[in-house]
């Protein structure tokens, strides 16, 4: 059963409607009357929350030949060629 109430009384009544909503009550505030707005629960406690959508850059990365072995250890200062006792470079490594 929905509940309507016009907005002065639902400014004064806030809390009491947004735990009505989360209850899966749907909640109508009205101007003069008329409905301009509905509440409800933003995750819909009967399907929970939304899933994650997997794989949704799928078709834009390209990862065909990449291997994490090759992946470059930021500490190590053989992955950027430099000497083990030189300082660490700062900032992104050198674009080839």
């Amino acid at each position: 059963m929905a509940v309507q109430m016009n907005i002065a009384e639902a400014k004064a009544k806030l809390s009491e409607l947004v735990a009505r909503a989360e209850a899966g009550e749907e909640v109508v505030i009205a101007r003069d009357g008329v409905p301009v707005v509905v509440m409800k629960p933003a995750n819909d406690a009967a399907s929970g929350p939304r899933p994650r959508r997997v794989g949704f850059l799928k078709d834009v990365v390209d990862t065909t030949g990449w291997n994490p072995d090759w992946a470059m250890d930021d500490d190590d200062p053989a992955d950027w060629g430099l000497d083990a006792e030189a300082e660490p470079p700062r900032g992104p490594p050198p674009k080839e």
